[in-house]
């Protein structure tokens, strides 16, 4: 027997619904409410932000970085200042400083060393696009032959971090690399589709190659 949504619950879906927000943001948000709502016994609008605070706390002395308390956070401030319509709410429930550690920088040797070693040609262009770039591996997936604009000599990055586009330098070397792949690759749409070639590869392929 299914069990029936609180009222709550579907005002907190339908508002985040309203302003176009994805359902994987959507589930992890209702997910992270329910664990503060079980974690304290009683409804989420009856508790405080105090509640809040100790519930922070409790995470904390879990072990939980801020990358992961964070998104948590989100859901609550997002709980309280637009389903409940309290005011205050980004200070009632801050976020936390994350660390800035120093990104690890492949040395040239160990680049041309890992490009090598993949010896698919789609795979590696991929590396070589994403590395030579700057782009997420979100964002290569997405790449179509008419984001590679050559006349201004940049890639055009659509629907990029907060929905929108964004331009990269597209350097001499990249270019020719990419135009040597397109037609050995003998691509219509996708710089890199996927098994169906009318869809684009996914991150994960990317992600996952060893």
């Amino acid at each position: 027997m299914t069990k029936q949504m609180s009222p709550l619950r579907q005002r907190m879906i339908e508002d985040m619904t309203i302003r176009n927000m994805s359902p994987s943001t959507q589930k992890i948000y209702v997910a992270a409410v329910a664990n503060f709502s079980i974690f304290h016994g009683r409804s989420p609008d009856k508790l405080t932000f105090e509640d809040v605070r100790n519930y922070r706390l409790h995470l904390i002395f879990r072990g939980l970085k801020p990358n992961s308390i964070n998104p948590i956070m989100g859901a609550l401030r997002f709980f309280y200042r637009t389903t409940l319509g309290l005011k205050d709410v980004p200070e009632q429930i801050p976020y936390a400083r994350r660390a800035d550690p120093l990104p690890a920088v492949l040395a040239r040797d160990e680049v041309e060393r890992l490009l090598k070693a993949v010896t698919d040609l789609q795979m590696r262009t991929a590396f070589i696009t994403i590395y030579a770039a700057g782009l997420r591996v979100s964002e290569a997936v997405k790449l179509t032959g008419r984001d590679i604009d050559s006349a201004r000599m940049v890639i055009v990055i659509r629907q990029s971090k907060g929905r929108k586009d964004r331009y990269v330098m597209l350097s001499e070397q990249l270019l020719g690399i990419l135009r040597a792949y397109w037609k050995r690759a003998h691509l219509e749409h996708w710089l890199f589709p996927g098994p169906d070639p009318s869809r684009p590869i996914t991150t994960r392929s990317l992600e996952g190659l060893p």
